[in-house]
């Protein structure tokens, strides 16, 4: 969240090269503090399983794993165009100088949804979370100046953080410890995917129809994802959905 604002302001001040060079080395450096922390993929009380109890993939990347990695590259789509419509109206408004304060609300009202997000005592459905995310940036092409992108991203930013944290906690709780590292970089890839394709697939629509069809087809995406994934969890066994029903959500389960 505190990422593009980041890059903004030094991209206002410094060559984008090195600016460039600067994004680079703060993953290879995030990348290296992961390796050195090593944090643990399994709880304390789930015992580490011996290499001939590693199940086979097809038992744990079923249907519902499938529907997340859908949901996460979904996701991804959604955030980083909504950071590129941001700046393409920003920029149609003369106001560019205002992104790092309309991209910090936004992250603000993110840790703001996170926080209410993880007081609730149970967890919403995913694909709910990411489809009102999508329906919630569509609207925000309505506007024209800085004010209201702040507005508009405080109602999108409340659900940002939520979405994501229930894409990681559906990850977790679909694949066995032995193969949730695996798992887990699946999720990365997803995650990856939506970033590399959101920027030419929103800036097609920003260069074909303005920042509005910019915000529109981020939420969309968005929307088509959450659909995709409440599809392939209702293929999932009755019994699963009850085992975990904070995926697909209660209704389901019952």
């Amino acid at each position: 969240m505190v990422g593009p604002p980041i890059v903004i302001l030094c991209a206002a001040q410094l060559p984008s090269g090195v600016v460039a060079w600067g994004v680079g080395a703060a993953i290879v450096a995030g990348g290296a503090g992961i390796a050195l922390l090593n944090p643990p993929l399994r709880a304390e009380d789930e015992a580490p399983a011996a290499p001939a109890d590693r199940p086979r993939r097809r038992e744990w990347l079923g249907p519902r794993m499938i529907a997340v990695l859908v949901m996460a590259f979904g996701a991804t789509i959604v955030l980083n165009g909504t950071d590129l419509a941001i700046v393409a109206t920003l920029k149609e408004a003369g106001q560019v100088s205002w992104a790092a304060v309309v991209v910090a609300v936004y992250g603000a009202a993110s840790i703001a949804g996170g926080l209410l997000y993880g007081a609730l005592p149970r967890p919403l459905p995913t694909w709910l979370l990411l489809g009102l995310l999508g329906l919630v940036t569509i609207p925000a092409g309505l506007a024209h100046d800085w004010r209201w992108l702040c507005v508009a991203g405080c109602g999108a930013g409340l659900l940002a953080a939520p979405t994501l944290s229930a894409l990681s906690d559906a990850v977790s709780r679909l694949a066995p410890a032995s193969v949730r590292g695996e798992a887990t970089g699946l999720q990365s890839s997803a995650l990856g995917a939506g970033f590399a394709l959101g920027v030419p697939i929103v800036g097609g629509a920003i260069d074909t129809s303005g920042p509005a069809g910019g915000f529109a087809t981020a939420g969309l995406a968005g929307l088509a994802a959450a659909l995709m994934g409440w599809l392939l969890s209702r293929r999932s066994p009755i019994r699963t959905l009850r085992s975990d029903p904070s995926f697909i959500g209660a209704s389901d389960a019952r």
